[in-house]
This record gives structure tokens, C-alpha cells and sequence, in this order.
């Protein structure tokens, strides 16, 4: 086992940061491309954005097992097989455009992300500890952001130069540069390897699972961003269908949402000392009286700039939320750091599939109106959610548990 050289420590840590947002990468990149994917495949909008779910959820459902395989066998070579595989299969995409094909690439994509990502959040519990592992883990959800920030934009240029296929190819090739860099400068950063025990494991995710704060948690972080999903499944059609625009556009649109994640998540941190309750409660009265205004506006006509300075403002809120959420899941069971990051990872991922292209078919949304009617829906169901976790987590503080 090749162990992580002190000297490389550094680089190797950049490229663990870098790779966390590989996938929002995967599930952003070809959002502008989802009209022309529809076109050139000859499907629905609903089949081009099942590959987006199915993903999503592959993604959600290897975590559950991930993380005790992570404890158990270790970080690095796992990442490097799933580098290579990831990049791989996105190549099968551009090549063989099938839907059909698709769908089971994306879902050995799922599989491949969870081992990279899971891996590498784990790697920071593995070498940090203290104020300086918080710093990092509440880095986690505001570079994770970059993703949505700069994949789409990315792809609208690529859609429109040189059509859909060219997302996966990118994925391919920037994969299989990650593959490398790992291989030069990145080694094994676990140092004690927990006993792969089926018993043990059961038992070590339903304690976990048991604890009420902890899995209201994990219900929270997966709507809240199933809301920015439902954005992204819809957006591309409300703004190239409807409104007419460019990929280019529908790219910008996502920057700005992506962006608007990432400012909530510096917010988050600079907030990090105030009460947890308070402040996340106020920012779910803030994405409330948004979505209302964004419904009661859009009988007056919707227009791009009222669609986007709404979304801005929601999205800032869910990101603060998220950001402050999901470093509570994170950081709550320390001593099984992997099983925690898959378990966060995964049960996110999953939740958010399954509410986002569930309200984004039930509502039917291609205009302002309807977006407004499935964010409001779900935000009402995560506002009671957290009311329910803030009562549990106060009370296993006042236990000490």
C-alpha cells in the first residue's frame, strides 16, 4: 500500500478539494444540452432528465455502502479505479448515444463518484482534527458549489459549439487527468482500518440511522437541495423552450445560481459561532417569503430577470442552510468518520432525486408559476422538518450526546 508522502501533503490535499465537486460536475455540466439531447435521442424531457435522477440516485445508494468499504480497505487505490472508470464511461456516452446506454453508464458513474467523493471527504478526518478539520469541512459545501457555478456555464459554450457529446467528452478527459495527478502525488491516508464485519456495519449504520437529529438532518440537506434540482431540471426548458434563449443563457443562468449557493455557504461560515436554530430558522423565512412573491409576480408576466433575481435569492438562503446542515451531519459521529460522509452523502443524494423529479413531473413546471408552486410545497415539508430536528438536537445537547 502505497502510504501519502508528508512531502505531497499539500497538492495532495488541493486535489482531494478539487475533487469533491466532481460530482456536481458529472450532474451539471450537460444541463444547457438537456433540450438538445431530447431532440437528437428522439425522447421526452422527462427521459433526459431520468439520466440525471438515475444518477443521483446511484450516487445516493453506493454511499450507504461505501463508507464501511472505505474504513475497511482504504482510500486510494478504490479512487484511482473509479477514476479511470468514471472517465471510461463517459466516453461510452459520446460514443454510443443511447439512452438506454446512458442510463447504465450514468449509474456505474454514480457508483465511481460516491468511492471518489466519500473517499476524499473522509481523507480530511483522516489528517485534521480541530478547529483546523472544522475550517475545512465547512469549505466542503462552498466548494462544492464551484460546481454548479462552473459546469453549466461551461457546458452552454460547449453545447453550443460543438453539440451535447462534447460534456462527456470533457468528463472524460479532465477525469483522466485527475487519474494522474492521484497517481503522482496522492497515497493511502487512512491509518487505522476498521474490520470489514457485516454485523459490526449493520449495526453501526442503524445506531446512526436511530438518531433522530442526525437523520432529520440528512431529510433537510436532500430537500433543500432537491429545490436547487428542481431548478436545474426545469430551467433549461423554461428558458430555451419558453423564453426562448440560448444554451449559452441557460449556462449563465445556472452560474448565477450556483454562485448564489456558494455566497450562502460563505455566509454560512462567517456565521459559524451564532446559534444554529435561529439562524437557519430566519433563512427559511427568507426562501418562504421569496417563493411567495416569485408566485404572486408572475401573474404579471415572468420574464428571465424576474425568474433569476428569485432564484438568486433562494438559492443564496438554501445554500446558508445547507451549509450549516450538512457540516452538523458530517461532524456528528467522529469516530466513524467514512460511514457518517457516506451515510450524508448518500441518503442527500437519494432524498433529492427522488423529491426533485418527483415535484418536477407532479407540478409539471415550465414557467415561474409553477416552479414557485413545487419550491413552495417543498419548502413547507423541510420548514416542519427542521422545526422537528431543532427540538432532538437541543434535547441530545442537553444529554451530551
Amino acid at each position: 500500500m502505497r502510504i501519502l508522502n508528508e512531502n505531497h501533503k499539500g497538492f495532495s490535499t488541493i486535489l482531494a478539494l478539487a475533487l469533491i465537486p466532481l460530482s456536481g460536475f458529472a450532474t451539471d455540466i450537460y444541463l444547457p444540452s438537456l433540450p438538445a439531447m431530447a431532440n437528437d435521442l428522439h425522447v421526452s424531457a422527462a427521459a433526459v432528465q431520468f439520466s440525471l435522477v438515475v444518477f443521483m440516485f446511484s450516487v445516493g445508494v453506493s454511499q450507504f455502502f461505501i463508507g464501511s468499504i472505505l474504513d475497511s480497505f482504504g482510500r486510494y487505490k478504490i479512487s484511482l479505479a473509479s477514476l479511470a472508470i468514471f472517465s471510461a464511461t463517459s466516453f461510452v456516452i459520446a460514443l454510443v448515444p443511447n439512452i438506454y446506454v446512458i442510463y447504465a453508464m450514468r449509474i456505474v458513474q454514480g457508483i465511481t463518484i460516491a468511492l471518489i467523493v466519500v473517499g476524499k471527504r473522509a481523507y480530511f478526518v483522516d489528517l485534521f482534527s480541530g478547529d483546523k478539520l472544522k475550517n475545512y469541512i465547512s469549505l466542503f459545501s462552498i466548494i462544492w458549489a464551484c460546481a454548479p457555478i462552473m459546469a453549466p456555464f461551461l457546458g452552454g459554450y460547449l453545447q453550443s459549439s460543438f453539440g451535447w457529446k462534447s460534456n462527456f467528452y470533457f468528463l472524460g478527459i479532465l477525469s483522466l487527468i485527475f487519474f494522474f495527478l492521484e497517481l503522482i502525488y496522492s497515497g493511502e491516508s487512512l491509518k487505522h482500518y476498521q474490520p470489514f464485519k457485516l454485523k459490526s456495519i449493520v449495526q453501526t449504520y442503524t445506531g446512526m440511522l436511530k438518531t433522530a437529529d442526525f437523520t432529520l438532518g440528512l431529510i433537510i440537506i436532500g430537500i433543500c437541495f432537491g429545490i436547487v434540482v428542481v431548478y436545474s431540471l426545469s430551467s433549461p426548458f423554461i428558458i430555451e423552450r419558453v423564453l426562448g434563449y440560448s444554451a449559452i443563457t441557460t449556462g449563465y443562468s445556472s452560474l448565477l445560481s450556483g454562485f448564489s449557493l456558494m455566497t450562502g455557504g460563505i455566509i454560512a461560515k462567517s456565521l459559524i459561532k451564532k446559534p444554529l436554530g435561529q439562524k437557519v430558522g430566519i433563512a427559511f423565512g427568507i426562501q418562504i417569503v421569496l417563493v411567495l412573491l416569485m408566485i404572486f409576480t408572475s401573474s404579471l408576466g415572468s420574464s428571465l430577470y424576474t425568474l433569476l433575481g428569485f432564484i438568486i435569492g433562494i438559492h443564496i438562503a438554501g445554500g446558508f442552510i445547507f451549509n450549516i446542515i450538512y457540516g452538523y451531519c458530517l461532524t456528528r459521529f467522529s469516530k466513524n468518520a467514512g460511514v457518517a460522509s457516506g451515510l450524508t452523502g448518500g441518503v442527500m443524494y437519494m432524498i433529492s432525486s427522488v423529491f426533485s423529479y418527483g415535484f418536477a413531473n407532479l407540478f409539471e413546471v415550465k414557467t415561474q408559476l409553477l416552479l414557485g408552486a413545487a419550491d413552495l410545497s417543498l419548502l413547507l415539508i423541510v420548514t416542519m422538518m427542521f422545526i422537528i430536528f431543532n427540538s432532538y438536537r437541543r434535547k441530545s445537547q442537553d444529554l451530551g450526546i
